[in-house]
């Protein structure tokens, strides 16, 4: 969920804030190399000892993770709600405290997954195996528990495996660390993301739960100010000396990517900087991709951003239908104030749909009721005027008081301008474009919007699908939507929702679909949040309803916030007394 901007990484540069947290900020001074050596060393001593802790212990670890992060939640809420400029009870406080919830479920799936291996050597899959026609294995991941099935009611989640992968493989290759009898231990850098505050422990937990690493993490410099909270809510890992917290910018990313004693490195942050860590920066950097000459050989994955579609699947919709999708869609950019890298960023429409218009008006709208947000990232008033520049026919709506950013829409884009930059560039800020695909039959133009996405559209880790239940009724419209999704070469493909929701549920894999290489890295190598742990997944498949009654995560919900309180309460201690009152919360909403 990362940047398109250079800022967003390990070679970042330190930036200004909202002044309500330049006090806390500049206590935090960059690491020194005796620190960043001292912390290599410690963890290295640690590395062969986490590897070969006993399944108990690490249980024991994530309980007391769940203590210690209850103690500091309400300031990782508030910190994230000052820097962003969110105000009390807003939409936004209703986001931080639902990244939280999803801090407490990753560790509840994580300690399940665990348990299985105790018992039965690998984690329960929820829902079985089952194969397509051409025999591509699929996981049925979630829902995975009753708690599940009554808190997103209609949800259910598939992880495809890579073509060729039998069930027989899918269910031996799983938790693929925990089958060695000696592992030697690994020493991980982590790069953390700058834009989104639970992607940090998300990584973290996942290098070290999942792949047996111990992790030297380099705080982000745009949102550092959380470094000193996170290393409260997480001290029982990092007094055990398996993760270690350091700080700074370029100076402190290069040398900790080039130390000895790293072995490995990951990081959700941008391509710009990944290429500068891999071919190293400037006119030399682009001669050695070009030659293929990595000056960094260490494994290194990545999660860096997209240029996320939502494809609409035409169909009859009423004027309540279309209002509907419109604010879900629009309330998609909205999360984080644009600042996701599967936030929507280009519609993809059917040049024949009677709807089409309709359904962009709808979207204007929705984005002149909602109020601009403090564009909080880096670089972000740059790269939302390239865009303006390049068009300056796009809509804004909104965009004071200073340091806001417009809610910004351009409908209408030339598909066969496929050096258009909204087609080449992530616009890692508050803006959406829309452009329409040619087709006789509705068959036809999801073909041509696969083929269009696949060959002209920068970045491969996720997209979404808006389909209406009646269209999967009709044989050629269900055929062809199910092929699209076999097709579509994007690591998360989600039906009739936010792409990100996929990777709250914790049991769904989050990354780039496979291939990519160092000189086409798009958006990335690897995955994370792969919490069943599978050897071989190619995408993950989010299936959710077309129409929600009342949608908790709708961007005009006046009661956002305490839905997101109740919901983070919920996942700390389970309860089917707590149910109730989140429900209530989102029908007042």
């Amino acid at each position: 969920m990362a940047s398109d901007q250079s800022s967003n990484s390990g070679l970042a540069t330190r930036t200004a804030v909202p002044n309500s947290t330049v006090e806390r900020i500049n206590t935090i001074t960059p690491s020194t190399k005796e620190e960043m050596d001292a912390a290599l060393d410690a963890l290295k001593s640690k590395k062969k000892q986490w590897a070969r802790l006993s399944i108990d212990e690490k249980i024991t670890i994530l309980d007391e993770i769940v203590g210690d992060f209850r103690t500091v939640e309400a300031k990782w809420v508030s910190a994230g709600m000052q820097a962003k400029g969110y105000e009390e009870n807003s939409f936004g406080e209703g986001e931080e405290w639902f990244f939280t919830f999803f801090i407490y479920n990753l560790i509840r799936v994580l300690k399940n997954s665990l348990l299985d291996i105790k018992r039965e050597g690998r984690p329960r899959i929820p829902g079985g195996l089952s194969t397509r026609p051409n025999g591509q294995v699929i996981a049925h991941v979630y829902p995975q528990t009753l708690f599940d099935r009554l808190l997103l009611i209609g949800f259910r989640a598939e992880v495809w495996m890579q073509p060729g992968v039998s069930a027989e493989e899918v269910v031996h290759g799983q938790a693929a660390f925990y089958q060695q009898n000696d592992p030697p231990g690994v020493v991980t850098l982590l790069l953390g993301a700058g834009n989104a505050p639970f992607l940090v422990p998300g990584d973290f937990l996942y290098k070290l739960y999942v792949e047996g690493h111990v992790i030297a993490l380099k705080m982000n410099p745009a949102n550092e100010y959380l470094g000193p909270i996170l290393e409260k809510g997480f001290l029982s890992l990092i007094s055990r000396g398996y993760l270690r917290v350091l700080y700074g910018g370029a100076e402190q990313g290069a040398y900790l990517s080039n130390h000895p004693e790293v072995d490995e490195l990951h990081m959700t942050g941008s391509h710009h900087t990944y290429e500068a860590i891999v071919f190293g920066p400037g006119e030399q950097g682009k001669q050695r991709k070009a030659a293929n000459d990595l000056i960094l050989t260490k494994r290194f994955t990545s999660e860096l951003g997209n240029i996320s579609p939502v494809i609409v699947v035409p169909g009859d919709w009423s004027a309540a239908e279309v209002h509907a999708q419109a604010l879900k869609i629009a309330t998609w950019l909205v999360y984080n104030s644009g600042f996701a890298c599967p936030a929507p960023r280009l519609i993809v429409q059917w040049g024949k749909w009677h709807l089409r218009d309709v359904l962009n008006q709808a979207i204007s709208e929705v984005f002149s009721r909602v109020s601009s947000r403090n564009a909080f990232y880096p670089g972000s008033h740059a790269i939302h005027e390239q865009f303006i520049t390049a068009h300056p026919e796009a809509q804004q709506y909104g965009g004071e008081p200073e340091g806001h950013l417009p809610w910004t829409f351009i409908p209408g884009v030339d598909p066969n301008n496929r050096d258009d930059i909204v087609f080449h560039t992530e616009p890692f800020c508050s803006l959406i474009s829309e452009t329409a695909i040619a087709g006789d039959t509705v068959a036809e133009f999801l073909t041509n919007a696969v083929s269009f996405l696949n060959e002209s559209v920068w970045g491969t880790l996720a997209a979404s699908m808006v389909v209406h239940s009646r269209s999967l009724r009709e044989p050629e419209v269900k055929n062809a939507v199910e092929k699209a999704i076999a097709d579509l070469h994007y690591g998360t493909i989600a039906i009739n929702q936010y792409a990100a929701i996929s990777y709250f549920t914790g049991t769904t894999t989050w990354g780039s679909y496979p291939g990519n290489y160092p000189t086409d890295i798009q958006s990335g190598q690897g995955v994370t949040n792969n919490y069943l742990m599978f050897a071989h997944p190619q995408k993950s498949v989010l299936w959710t309803p077309f129409s929600i009654p009342f949608d908790p995560f709708s961007a005009l919900n006046t009661r956002a916030a305490e839905f997101g309180k109740k919901t983070a309460a919920l996942k700390t201690k389970q309860s089917f007394w707590k149910l109730p009152g989140i429900y209530w919360s989102v029908v007042r909403g």
